[in-house]
């Protein structure tokens, strides 16, 4: 997925999804395995608000809808009022600037292709950077999230 997602842009994350039994009807639980400063997603477990999810989430979505749409968003319209990351919250709400230096912290520190276990050479599609090296059932699904151009 690439998304243009401001201070997100240019930063590559792996992204864990586990499918519940009643998938598509109750939503996937996702998670960022690499570090990632947001209000909505918690930075110890880097799992993503259910609640942003749930808000959204409807039966004839799918994972497509989930990497196209869900967490572009995410990254473009952080949620302050429902957060994982208070500190990240209390920041964006009181000073934008700082909050934006942060992220772009992170990014540099921990979104690029090396901490999604890319080759220098290799390409960052979704196709191509979607193992992370253990073993996934059926419930388990891992990807990386580039942050990049998005036409919506």
């Amino acid at each position: 997925m690439n998304t243009h997602a401001g201070s997100y842009a240019g930063g590559l994350w792996k992204v864990r999804v586990e499918l519940p039994n009643d998938y598509p009807y109750s939503s996937p639980s996702i998670g960022f395995v690499n570090k990632i400063y947001h209000p909505n997603v918690d930075e110890a477990s880097g799992t993503v608000c259910v609640d942003v999810l749930n808000q959204t989430w409807s039966p004839m979505f799918d994972l497509v809808n989930v990497f196209e749409n869900f967490l572009p968003q995410l990254l473009m319209d952080p949620n302050a009022d429902d957060p994982l990351n208070t500190e990240a919250a209390a920041l964006i709400l009181s000073d934008k600037q700082t909050y934006e230096k942060r992220v772009k912290e992170y990014r540099e520190q921990y979104a690029k292709p090396e901490d999604v276990g890319v080759v220098e050479d290799e390409k960052t599609s979704d196709e191509e950077v979607s193992d992370d090296g253990k073993d996934s059932g059926d419930d388990d699904v891992g990807t990386s999230v580039a942050a990049g151009p998005f036409d919506p």
